[in-house]
Parts: C-alpha cells; sequence; structure tokens
C-alpha cells in the first residue's frame, strides 16, 4: 500500500497541473463573446407588449427635467416640450431614433487582443459599480475604499482571464476633491489594465481635461477618436422618469469627445420603478429610448449601449437586493428588450448582499450571472467581487468570480451536438472492442480542454488528499493569489516618459 500511495498522488498531480496549463487559445472551452440567448424569460408576446408600454409612458408621460440643451436637442429631434416642462416623445420620434443609432458596436481594449464585439446576443462579464467600501477578508471588517484599491482592482482585473471588461468598481474616498478624484480614477484604471475600461464623470466640466489625459495615453486625439478605449457610464436619468440634469451635460461633453456612452437607468422595484418584473422593465426600457433618443440628437449614430439597469428590493425592510432570483429576472428580461431593439445592452448580474465571499455569496452571485450569460446580455455588469448590495468592493472575491464566471461562461456555451460529440463511435469502440471505459481515449484526451472548464481555485481534491494538502481555506488561496498579482509588476502600465508628463499635467495621487 505504501509502495502504491506516492504513484496514484503524482499521478492525479500530474494531471492536475496538466489541467492548470493554460490551454492554447484556439481550444479553450471558453471565450469572451459566446453566443448565449437561448434562455427566454419572456414570450414573444410578452416582449411586443413590454414595447407598446413603454412607447406610451414615453408618449403621455414623458421625462422631466431635461437641462436647456437637451431641451433643445430634443425637442428639435421631434420631441415636444408640455406646458408642465415635461418632454414627452411621439412613437415617430423614438422610431427615428431606433433607426439612427448605432447597432454594431465594438469596445475597444487599450490592447486590441480585449476588444468587445457587442453585436447579437454575444456576452461579456466585467466589473461595475460605486462601492464606497473595501471588505477585508481576513479582518472580516469593511474600511473606505481608496484610490490605491482601485487601481489594485484594475490590475488584478487585467490578469483574469473571465473579467472582460474593467468599469470603475468603487469610489476613490481619500480624495476628497470631485475633479481630482475623477481625472485620478481615469489614470489609476488606464495605468492598471489594458482592457476596456468605463468611468463616470462627477461635473460636466471635468471631461474636458479626462479627455486631455486619455489622448496622451492613447497617443494623439486621433488615435484616441479611432480607437476610444474609455466609455462613461452615465446615470442621465434619475427614476422615476425624469433627466439627471448634470449627467446629461456630461453625456453631451463625451459624446462630442468621442467617447462611447452606456446609457443607465438604475431604478428599484417598489421604490423608484414599479414594484412588478414587468413594470420595472418597461419604465427602465421607456428611459434608455429617451436617453437613445437624446444621444441621436446630439450625434446620429454615436455607440450608446442600452443600461437598463433595474434593480430588486427586498420589500420588508426597504433596503436594496442585487442577489436574488427577482434581480436574475429582471436582467434577463431586459437583455430581450435590447434584442428587440436590436441594440447593444447591458444589465447587472453577480451582485451579493452576502457580506464576505461566502456560500450566500456564492449562490446568489452565481444565479444571477448564469441567467444573465444565457440570455443573451451582451454587457453583464456589476459581475464581480460586489458584496453588501454594493456598498463593499472585495478583492478576494473578484479573483474567486473569475472561477465562477468561467462556469456560468461554459453553460452560455451550451451543447454542441455534431456526429463527433454524439459519439457512437467511440461507443462502438468502446463496448465492441476497447477496454469498457472511455478513460484515457484519444477523443477523451483531444476534448479535455476543448470541452471542459477547470476552476483555477476551486477544489476537486478527495477529502483524503485535502486532508494531505492541508486542508487549503479558499478564502487563503483567494488572498495568496492577490498577493502575487500585486507583487508582479503591471503588464497594463504607462510608459516611464508618458507617466513623467501626465504627472506635470495632472495631480496624480498615487506613488509613480
Amino acid at each position: 500500500m505504501n509502495d502504491i500511495t506516492p504513484r496514484r498522488s503524482g499521478g492525479r498531480a500530474a494531471r492536475r497541473a496538466s489541467r492548470a496549463a493554460p490551454p492554447i487559445e484556439s481550444l479553450r472551452s471558453i471565450r469572451p463573446g459566446m453566443e448565449g440567448g437561448r434562455y427566454k424569460a419572456l414570450t414573444e408576446a410578452q416582449v411586443h407588449r413590454l414595447h407598446e408600454a413603454a412607447l406610451e409612458a414615453l408618449e403621455t408621460i414623458g421625462l422631466a427635467d431635461a437641462p436647456p440643451s437637451g431641451v433643445e436637442y430634443l425637442t428639435g429631434a421631434g420631441a415636444i416640450q408640455g406646458p408642465d416642462g415635461r418632454i414627452r416623445f411621439p412613437r415617430t420620434v423614438v422610431e427615428d431614433a431606433l433607426a439612427k443609432a448605432c447597432k454594431d458596436i465594438t469596445l475597444c481594449g487599450r490592447d486590441p487582443r480585449h476588444d468587445l464585439d457587442l453585436s447579437g446576443t454575444r456576452v461579456h462579464y466585467g466589473t461595475a459599480g460605486a462601492a464606497v467600501s473595501m471588505v477585508d477578508v481576513e479582518g472580516r471588517a469593511y474600511r473606505d475604499s481608496t484610490l490605491q484599491d482601485l487601481h489594485d482592482a484594475a490590475r488584478i482585473c487585467d490578469v483574469l482571464d473571465n473579467i472582460h471588461f474593467v468599469q470603475r468598481p468603487m469610489v476613490a474616498r481619500d480624495i476628497p476633491d470631485n475633479r481630482e478624484m475623477d481625472l485620478n480614477t481615469v489614470y489609476a484604471c488606464c495605468s492598471g489594465t489594458t482592457k476596456h475600461i468605463g468611468t463616470s464623470f462627477t461635473e460636466p466640466d471635468f471631461v474636458g481635461p479626462a479627455l486631455e489625459m486619455l489622448h496622451m495615453i492613447a497617443g494623439g486625439e486621433d488615435k484616441w477618436r479611432a480607437r476610444p478605449f474609455m466609455s462613461n457610464s452615465n446615470c442621465f436619468v434619475v427614476p422615476p422618469m425624469k433627466f439627471a440634469t448634470e449627467a446629461c451635460q456630461v453625456m453631451e461633453n463625451c459624446i462630442r469627445g468621442g467617447m462611447p456612452v452606456l446609457l443607465l437607468s438604475a431604478g428599484m422595484a417598489g421604490a423608484t420603478t414599479p414594484s412588478t418584473i414587468a413594470g420595472a422593465i418597461v419604465q427602465a426600457t421607456a428611459e434608455c429610448l429617451a436617453g437613445l433618443v437624446y444621444v441621436n440628437a446630439v450625434s446620429p449614430g454615436h455607440p450608446a449601449i442600452f443600461g437598463t439597469w433595474p434593480f430588486g428590493l427586498d420589500l420588508r425592510t426597504g433596503a436594496m437586493t442585487g442577489g436574488s432570483g427577482e434581480q436574475a429576472l429582471l436582467s434577463a428580461g431586459c437583455a430581450q428588450m435590447h434584442q428587440f431593439y436590436g441594440l447593444s445592452g447591458g444589465a447587472v448580474g453577480g451582485i451579493t448582499d452576502a457580506k464576505t465571499p461566502d456560500m450566500q455569496a456564492g449562490w446568489e452571485a452565481m444565479c444571477s450571472n448564469v441567467m444573465g450569460g444565457l440570455s443573451g446580455l451582451n454587457m453583464i455588469y456589476e459581475a464581480a467581487g460586489m458584496h453588501a448590495s454594493l456598498l463593499g468592493f472585495c478583492h478576494e472575491s473578484l479573483i474567486l468570480a473569475d472561477d465562477l464566471i468561467g462556469h456560468a461562461m461554459r453553460c452560455v456555451r451550451g451543447i454542441e451536438v455534431t456526429d463527433e460529440t454524439i459519439a457512437l463511435d467511440q461507443m462502438r469502440t468502446v463496448c465492441m472492442e476497447g477496454p469498457g471505459h472511455y478513460l484515457g481515449t484519444d477523443q477523451t484526451l483531444a476534448r479535455m480542454q476543448s470541452d471542459y472548464q477547470y476552476p483555477k481555485l476551486g477544489d476537486r481534491t478527495s477529502p483524503k488528499e485535502w486532508a494531505e494538502i492541508g486542508k487549503p481555506d479558499l478564502n487563503a488561496k483567494a488572498i495568496a493569489k492577490k498577493n502575487e498579482i500585486l507583487a508582479a509588476r503591471s503588464a497594463a502600465r504607462l510608459d516611464a516618459a508618458l507617466d513623467a508628463d501626465i504627472r506635470r499635467r495632472f495631480n496624480i495621487h498615487l506613488p509613480a
């Protein structure tokens, strides 16, 4: 027995090492932009009914509080400002905007390898949010989030295969001046990752200097406009059915600067949208259609992501909840509305109400990430790292989500049915001529990487092996991985001369 055990352990260790080795890109079982859309939460008739309700809301209720510039753009496009000040949208105005809207959006990374094709039902997962706290996993506590935390999050995302874009997930609370916070957010993200980045701006006047920095990083305004690697996450509405005046002005400046826009409607079901899932989807759809009219009035065909983000609410307490089955259905229904309009769209997934990376966090994050992917959401925001209903962000959860999203993406890929995968020839050979099992056959070995997704940190050892290797804890493994990533120099760091130029022009708070 003593002679057998080491050989078995060594064989298993070798197989684990083989599986852990990065597969050839063409043989990966998952990759960004796989097509979802197999799951339909709504029937075709229900989609049409929600569409008609959204048009009726725009025509009869309209939106209040547009800035003067917005009133000019919208009325110029055919919308009508009533004596109550509300802007109402005849059906033909909405249809005209839909005809003009950009239907072929590619979000660029600083590195073209990370470009995101948002056509059809291609699915991508990434971060987002404005968490104000960081989760201290070891201390089981929360603290204020900082600029360094944001930069570290971008650096971690840069090396995770299944995080496809980096929208700012937290606020740098150690920078009290909003202008400096916005500009340092741009710097921290750009110097941390070459994947596509998203951020917001507090005031319209902050967009100009941010664009100046982006031009420097891109190598000139012409290069930036050819490949804009940052988009503006824009809460242009304050639900229910009001424009957010300053955010609209920010949006206008971003459009003029060539920056793609995420039209973000983030109502809460039962508080700022109707409590029903259908009603919340209708209002979010109506608000984003109004935003689409706005964008195309400023610049026809400008890339704008249809960002219906209705959130769930725990009606017992009035607290937001992102980790529910209702949230998963909200996002899945929104995906069908995006596809109905032929627009690139995004919604939320992966949010957890749990305070730390635990079993609750796992089931909540997986539920909405899988549903969003199966529904064909182009952009699944807040898919990783978000805790306490968006109040806290966790680096360790970000790392663990790389495994979680990997399995969600394998569900999105679905089941291929061909002569090869049906495998009757294999069955015939194994059962009639071979050893009676499929272990080690050429066909099994050939598809080991292309058909199966293996966890990087998840544990699949037997209880005996688990005990022999010291009973590793998942959170401890994530902490070690975080430290390993942050100990290495960032591959996305800016050229030294460029970095020095940026620091001379802007007050960068991160150490050189």
